[in-house]
């Protein structure tokens, strides 16, 4: 019996051996897994450390190019050394915040003023001709032949010739009275009536007779002045008073804006305006123009427009063309402390907005805008960035062509 005991307790203890064996092995391989992971794991961070150390070599390198400056410099910055910024008219200043005043845009057109016009008329009836070559915007004199006018080969007859022979009838007629009347031969009043005929007879001559020859009646220009519309065509019948030639003096010039109804309860607050042409997209301010506010409509047109009118007058000092359409920036009661930036110191990418900031000598920094109001000169900056900074505000192009020609190789290397 105590045999039997004896082979049971001996057969438990070599099960129990057994196990254990079997764990340590399977915790030892499970160990060398984890081993071989770690391995994997640093060779994984050397390879990650020889990257590193690579994109360090480039960052050093480009801080060798920036002048010898420490490695830990701006990521994003742009390279552009002083000389080619200088040639490419780069120029930078430092923000300071200012007045900026409300803006209202809008469109409209501008108009000769009045009294810097004037027509030259039909004297008499004829056929038009004229007198050299005559084009819309040349500059014209006083008294410079514009249009002949020509009856001849007419039923009618020529009508200065009509108006000289009245003239010379009743001339004799009138001087054959005069010395009858103080006889009494004729009357007073027949007298009266002779006298009469004879001044008008005399000023329709004298109106026309001035400006005739061989070819026919020469209209001339009222006024100095440049040539605005020709209002008739080469061999066109005209009688006479009808309009031939429109002439300007381009001196006072009108800008009506037409802006909508719901801007009605600021417009007491507009003193001035902008305006940009579409023939040469400049932007002239009234200001420089010795422009002033003449009006603003108290009610909208009745045409269905809905706009209200409001009319400036300013001096054409430029190249204005009186009855163009242009786009106005009416501005509106001022702000203080406002940041703005002129629309030369912008740029444009996929809808957003970005200026550059002058970081030192030669290097620059690509920066986000917000835009607020538009005047058409400057633009209202709303973020991005603050008083003190210093912007490219001339050749920003040139400064995001020079970022395009520092991003390509930077690009290719890390590849």
């Amino acid at each position: 019996m105590k045999k039997f005991i004896f082979m049971g307790v001996i057969g438990l203890f070599l099960l129990g051996s057994c196990n254990s064996k079997s764990g340590d092995g399977h915790e030892g391989h499970n160990h060398e897994t984890e081993k071989h992971d770690h391995k994997g794991c640093d060779h994984d961070h050397e390879h990650e450390g020889e990257e590193h150390n690579h994109e360090g070599e480039d960052h050093d390198h480009a801080g060798h190019d920036h002048g010898g400056e420490a490695a830990g410099g701006h990521n994003d910055e742009i390279i552009l050394p002083p000389a080619k910024a200088q040639a490419a008219g780069v120029k930078s200043s430092v923000i300071e915040p200012g007045i900026f005043h409300q803006v209202i845009k809008t469109s409209g057109q501008v108009m000769a003023a009045q009294g810097d016009e004037s027509v030259a008329v039909a004297t008499v009836a004829g056929v038009v001709s004229f007198r050299g070559k005559v084009i819309e915007g040349m500059s014209v004199s006083k008294g410079t032949p514009l249009v002949t006018l020509s009856s001849k080969n007419m039923a009618d007859g020529d009508p200065v010739e009509r108006v000289r022979i009245a003239y010379e009838v009743s001339k004799k007629e009138y001087e054959r009275m005069k010395a009858l009347v103080g006889n009494k031969i004729v009357s007073e009043k027949d007298f009266a009536q002779a006298e009469q005929a004879y001044e008008n007879a005399r000023i329709s001559y004298e109106a026309v007779a001035k400006n005739n020859s061989a070819n026919g009646q020469a209209v001339t220009s009222p006024i100095n002045g440049y040539v605005k519309s020709l209002l008739v065509k080469e061999g066109d019948y005209v009688a006479v008073g009808q309009p031939l030639v429109s002439i300007t003096q381009n001196r006072k010039l009108f800008l009506r804006a037409d802006v909508s109804e719901k801007y009605y309860q600021y417009l007491r607050t507009i003193g001035s305006a902008n305006f940009c042409t579409p023939y040469n997209n400049k932007v002239y301010t009234l200001k420089d123009l010795d422009g002033r506010l003449l009006s603003y409509g108290k009610a909208s047109g009745g045409d269905g427009g809905y706009y209200v009118p409001v009319t400036f007058e300013f001096d054409n000092k430029g190249d204005i063309v009186p009855g163009s359409f242009v786009e106005i920036f009416l501005l509106s009661s001022p702000i203080e402390n406002v940041i703005s930036l002129p629309h030369s110191a912008l740029t444009e990418e996929q809808g957003s907005f970005f200026v550059y900031l002058q970081l030192d000598e030669e290097g620059y920094k690509k920066q986000l805008v917000t835009l607020g109001a538009d005047n058409g000169e400057n633009v209202q900056i709303l973020s991005g960035v603050k008083a003190g900074d210093r912007v490219v505000t001339q050749g920003a192009y040139q400064v995001k062509l020079a970022s395009a020609t520092n991003a390509i190789p930077a690009h290719s290397h890390e590849h």
